[in-house]
């Protein structure tokens, strides 16, 4: 498994950009794909934003981000980034980033999870 710290979340102004990282720890970092999950509110079930498998060769996007966000990855850092730009108040909400075997599993699949990290789009 994967150890994964979210960073770079924060408050933006509509319209604004951000970038979050996904740092990671442990091995084997290459065989992992690297989701980004959101939750708002917490009551809500966790959807994914974006993906990446493990080469970076395929990237998925949620239709509601598509355009906006660009996930990429920086395999000898072992570091996810997600660029969010043109954000919006319905992307409020806290980032987690996942780590799941396989080229962007189902949810069920992603087994190391970071602490998340809040994003609050508002003016």
């Amino acid at each position: 498994q994967l150890q994964l710290v979210e960073s770079g979340g924060g408050p933006v102004q509509p319209g604004g950009s951000l970038r979050l990282s996904c740092a990671a720890s442990g091995s084997p970092y290459e065989h992992f794909s690297i989701a980004w999950y959101r939750q708002a509110p917490p009551e809500k079930e966790r959807e994914r934003v974006s993906c990446v498998s493990p080469s970076g060769g395929l990237t998925n996007y949620a239709d509601s981000v598509k355009g906006r966000f660009t996930i990429s990855r920086d395999n000898s850092k072992l570091t996810v980034y997600l660029q969010m730009n043109s954000l919006k108040p319905e992307d409020t909400g806290v980032y987690y980033c996942a780590a799941g075997v396989g080229s962007c599993p189902s949810y069920k699949n992603f087994e190391s999870w970071g602490q998340g990290t809040l994003v609050t789009v508002s003016a």
